[in-house]
C-alpha cells in the first residue's frame, strides 16, 4: 500500500522542536458532536491542540450539508466531511483538499432487521430499501446487489430522510442503507430491534475514508495542519491505549448529552476506526475509490489522488 506521509513530516518536526507562533483555527463538524469525533475532543480536552500552539474553535453546523462549502468559501478554516463527498465537491470545482483522516474505514453499512426475512443481500430482490440522502446510492448499493446477482432496478429505493431506524424497526422499509454500523445497529438494538449489517466494502465497493478533515485548496497554512495533525495523532494513540479513561474525558466534554449507552456503545465499536496517522494518506486507495465513482457515473471523470494531498 503506498502512503503519503504529506504532513506528518511537519509532525515529526514540529515534536522536536518548540512551537514558534501561536495560531487560531475554526473546525466545524459534519454533526453534533458523538464519538466519531473522539480524536478531536481528546485533543482538546487533554490540551494536545494548545501544546501544539493552536487555539481550536469547535462548532457544530446548523446545516449538516454546509460544513465543507462553508471551508470553500472561506469562512471556517476547517471541517469534517466525507471521502465520499469530498470526491463529489472537488470534482464540482470547489476548492477543497483532505488535510486529516478521522475514520479510517467505511462506517455505511446496508441493514436488515435479524428477525426479517432477509437473510443474505440476495433476498433484497423485489424489496424496499429506505435511504437518508439521495446521491451515490446506485454505485454503492447497485454495486453491493450486483454482487449477489441482483440488478439495482430490482429493488426500490424510498428516501426516508433522517428517520432510518425507525423506517426500518416499523417496517416502512426493508433495508436502510446511510445508517453507521457504529451508532444505527446499536441504537436498533438498544430499542429491541437487533440488526443484521452488509459491509460495502465486503460486496465490491472500495475502502475508503468515513470522515476526513477539509481544507481550503487555495488558502491554508500547512505548518498550523501540520500541528494539528500531531494533536489528533498524540489523541488517537491516547484513546488507543487509555479507552476507558479516554471515555469518560470524551463525554465531560458535555455530559448532559454525550454520556448515555448508545454514545458508549458507539464509543466502543469505533474505536479500531480511528486513523492512528491522522495526516498519512492512502494514494492508491484514492485513486481506486475515484475510478470508482467515476465508473459508475457519480463524477464526470477520476480525480488523481495528488489533487486531495496538502503540500508542506
Amino acid at each position: 500500500m503506498k502512503l503519503v506521509r504529506g504532513l506528518t513530516l511537519i509532525t515529526l518536526l514540529l515534536s522536536g522542536s518548540a512551537v514558534a507562533e501561536n495560531r487560531s483555527l475554526t473546525l466545524m463538524l459534519d454533526w453534533f458532536v458523538n464519538p466519531n469525533h473522539g480524536p478531536v475532543v481528546i485533543a482538546q480536552q487533554k490540551g494536545y491542540f494548545a501544546e501544539q500552539g493552536l487555539d481550536v474553535t469547535i462548532q457544530e453546523p446548523a446545516d449538516p450539508s454546509t460544513p465543507a462549502k462553508l471551508v470553500a468559501a472561506g469562512k471556517v478554516d476547517l471541517a469534517v466531511s466525507y471521502q465520499t463527498s469530498l470526491t463529489i465537491d472537488v470534482a464540482a470545482g470547489l476548492p477543497l483538499v483532505r488535510s486529516a483522516t478521522l475514520i479510517a474505514t467505511p462506517l455505511n453499512a446496508l441493514m436488515v432487521l435479524e428477525k426479517g426475512n432477509v437473510r443474505s443481500l440476495a433476498d433484497l430482490k423485489g424489496k424496499t430499501i429506505g435511504i437518508a440522502i439521495a446521491g451515490n446510492e446506485e454505485a454503492t448499493i447497485g454495486t453491493m446487489l450486483a454482487s449477489a446477482g441482483i440488478r439495482y432496478d430490482e429493488v426500490k429505493i424510498v428516501n426516508v430522510g433522517w428517520a432510518l431506524s425507525s423506517s426500518l424497526a416499523t417496517g416502512r422499509v426493508d433495508a436502510i442503507w446511510g445508517g453507521l454500523r457504529n451508532f444505527e445497529t446499536n441504537q436498533l438494538a438498544l430499542e429491541g430491534h437487533p440488526a443484521r449489517a452488509f459491509f460495502p466494502e465486503e460486496h465490491g465497493v472500495p475502502n475508503y475514508d468515513e470522515l476526513v478533515v477539509v481544507a481550503n485548496a487555495e488558502h491554508y497554512d500547512a505548518d498550523a495542519l501540520g500541528r494539528f495533525n500531531a494533536a489528533l495523532e498524540q489523541a488517537v494513540t491516547y484513546i488507543t491505549n487509555h479507552p476507558q479513561q479516554a471515555w469518560q474525558e470524551f463525554v465531560a466534554y458535555a455530559p448532559d448529552t454525550l454520556n448515555t449507552e448508545l454514545n458508549r456503545l458507539a464509543w466502543r465499536d469505533t474505536l479500531p476506526r480511528f486513523a492512528l496517522r491522522p495526516g498519512a494518506m492512502d494514494l492508491q486507495g484514492y485513486n481506486h475509490f475515484s475510478q470508482f465513482m467515476a465508473k459508475h457515473g457519480v463524477i464526470e471523470k477520476p480525480i488523481p489522488a495528488l489533487k486531495f494531498v496538502i503540500q508542506p
